[in-house]
């Protein structure tokens, strides 16, 4: 078993097939993009991000066989990311057209592949210990198929492992008992604005932070806001608004991805929570500064900006 920390992610990796569309066209229309990109995306934006600072990246979930599934293999070759799950050798990864608008915004249709047969004899043999993190997807308990066997195995793992719970813009189709099951698990909540007001039905994002702290393990909120940064709740103290950095919004995908990558990363390096979510904010402004998933930046590059 490893002695240094390591992120392993249950978020699936599937292919992106992103169009840049002025706006989302009318049924039955036909629009022209603006600029296109085949390239791996899901769980793969964290998983890169953390390598990239220096958190080696284990891939929990299951490839397949096939083009996108060799276009998946050939990202993690690229960050040092492993995948010890035996790949299916009967289907390819799936894929999600993503369609970005002209102010960054992102609309997804997904088609499901070799992610969605993982199965719970796969976690078994994951060599999961003390320090390493263990990151949630929403979708990892959405679907009926993947959410019991997921959630008794995050219930299996050691106190001293952290788990991250993101629980993605589908929150409110999650069943109830398997969304507080997450919640009652996680060490740390991560989620945007609009995900923090849905689960907690707060009027502002320190008193959403506040009242899901409650609701999880050890009481750590993340609270992403876009421009104006994050804002932050440790067990037992206030919520922390951390500071944004300004960019040009070209591609808001797989941001919050880069985030907790980058936040959980910081971490695992002795960094204190402030200022691990203030690099993480620096690092998804520069991600969201380019087309398409993947552009977590280096820990040198995260710095250099936060300098200027």
């Amino acid at each position: 078993m490893s002695t240094s920390p390591r992120l392993f992610c249950l978020d699936t990796v599937m292919i992106d097939v992103v169009v840049s569309v002025r706006s989302l066209p009318a049924s039955g229309a036909d629009v022209l993009a603006s600029g296109q990109l085949l390239a791996t995306g899901g769980g793969y934006n964290a998983m890169s991000a953390a390598a990239r600072q220096g958190l080696p990246a284990v891939y929990t979930g299951r490839l397949g066989t096939g083009p996108l599934s060799s276009l998946a293999l050939a990202s993690f070759e690229r960050d040092g990311i492993t995948a010890p799950i035996t790949a299916n050798r009967e289907i390819d990864n799936g894929f999600c057209v993503v369609f970005v608008e002209a102010m960054g915004e992102r609309t997804f249709v997904t088609a499901r592949g070799a992610e969605a047969t993982l199965r719970s004899s796969d976690l078994d043999d994951l060599d999961v210990g003390s320090g390493d993190v263990v990151l949630v997807s929403g979708y990892n308990v959405l679907y009926a198929d993947s959410a019991s066997f997921v959630l008794e195995w995050l219930g299996a793992l050691p106190t001293s492992t952290i788990v991250a719970f993101d629980p993605s813009n589908r929150v409110l189709d999650i069943a109830r008992a398997h969304l507080d099951a997450a919640m009652s698990r996680c060490d740390w909540l991560v989620c945007n604005a609009v995900e923090a007001s849905l689960m907690s039905g707060a009027g502002t994002i320190a008193g959403a932070a506040t009242i899901l702290a409650e609701q999880t393990q050890r009481g750590n909120v993340i609270v992403r806001h876009g421009a104006t940064g994050c804002t932050v709740i440790e067990r037992g103290s206030r919520p922390v608004a951390v500071k944004g950095f300004s960019t040009t919004v070209v591609d808001t995908n797989g941001a919050g991805d880069v985030h907790s990558g980058v936040f959980f990363a910081e971490l695992s390096h002795g960094t204190s929570v402030v200022a691990s979510a203030l690099r993480a904010n620096a690092a998804a402004a520069l991600s969201i500064a380019h087309l398409g998933p993947g552009h977590g930046p280096s820990r040198e590059v995260v710095t250099q900006f936060m300098a200027t």
